[in-house]
């Protein structure tokens, strides 16, 4: 009878031990849901998805437990970015996380009262998704990239690594608003340094091979590369093309010069998608987005790709290798 009973206790007591465990690892029914949209492709995106979850990690988050992510991808198509916000606002979700321009004008348009968090948007002001940088209003905050001050400094690098003035090609997406922005930047910028500058049109992959192309024809001796998920999607295809045409081109993002890209110039991207997080948690604990400041990049990276020089013919300056941040040999 003892050891019956000890053996009922035994089982007992397991028992307890794995529905306490099963209860543990449930998620509570008031977790907070978080959507997250973005334009690229989960393979090119992985690491900024992670970055965003990492953030949330470093919180305190835990996924399926205290907190319930939805991403969902446009797989490089524009197109589909409203219907995906629509989805998440239908879910609901408690926060939306968007990134880039034209993922955050299809979530502005899907809702004006789920809280929006924004990253990778060059000038929010500008394409009308806030009026105030510090205080933005509405259900929108999150982190600008400042992309399109960046987009005179990008074409001054170019011509300091040439050595003298050339005719730039500017490389944009018509389907992404902000880029009306960036080639104001860049024409006023090439106007001051005296740059002939032509404007190239791609919103996708064989549309950048024809820009590429038309830029050996009319004669471009360098390109500057504009920021955009679509076209970021399908740099290892940019690069490539650069190194047929022996064009110099500047991008933003040091993912370009890691792809055998000649210069980069633009904040660090992996953690402007981790302090997205930060945003989120305010959210979450009650803060309104209408009152929570937008936040600028204060670091820049700037990156250099030797070997593509050395490819091109090019000898970059000691002026320009001194203040880099990333030198690949």
């Amino acid at each position: 009878m003892i050891a019956r009973r000890k053996l009922l206790i035994a089982i007992g007591a397991g028992t307890f031990a794995v529905s306490f465990t099963a209860l543990a690892q449930k998620p509570s029914s008031k977790a907070p849901r978080v959507g997250y949209l973005f334009s690229f492709t989960p393979a090119e995106g992985q690491h900024l998805w992670d970055a965003c979850r990492q953030g949330l990690r470093d919180l305190g988050y835990v996924e399926g437990r205290n907190i319930l992510l939805e991403p969902r991808w446009a797989e490089g198509r524009h197109d589909r970015l409203p219907e995906l916000a629509r989805e998440l606002v239908r879910l609901p979700v408690d926060v939306l996380v968007a990134a880039a321009t034209p993922a955050n004008l299809a979530a502005k348009a899907a809702t004006s009262t789920i809280p929006i968090v924004m990253v990778g948007v060059g000038n929010p002001i500008k394409v009308g998704l806030v009026t105030n940088l510090a205080r933005p209003g509405g259900n929108i905050t999150g982190r600008s990239l400042l992309t399109t001050e960046l987009s005179g400094r990008r074409l001054q690098l170019l011509l300091e690594v040439l050595g003298r003035n050339v005719r730039v090609a500017a490389l944009i997406n018509p389907d992404n608003e902000v880029h009306a922005v960036f080639l104001e930047e860049t024409r006023e910028a090439a106007a001051k340094l005296g740059v002939q500058l032509e404007t190239l049109r791609a919103g996708n992959e064989p549309e950048m091979r024809q820009a590429f192309e038309a830029a050996g024809a009319k004669r471009a001796e360098a390109m500057v590369f504009f920021d955009d998920p679509v076209l970021w999607s399908h740099r290892k295809q940019a690069v490539a093309l650069a190194a047929r045409y022996r064009l110099p081109v500047a991008y933003g993002y040091t993912d370009f010069v890691d792809e055998g890209g000649l210069i980069s110039y633009g904040p660090d991207r992996p953690e402007q998608y981790r302090r997205t997080a930060i945003y989120v948690d305010r959210i979450l604990k009650g803060a309104r987005p209408a009152t929570l400041p937008i936040e600028q990049p204060t670091k820049f990276e700037l990156a250099i790709n030797m070997k593509t020089a050395k490819a091109l013919g090019l000898t970059i300056p000691q002026s320009i290798l001194v203040r880099a941040d990333r030198v690949i040999e």
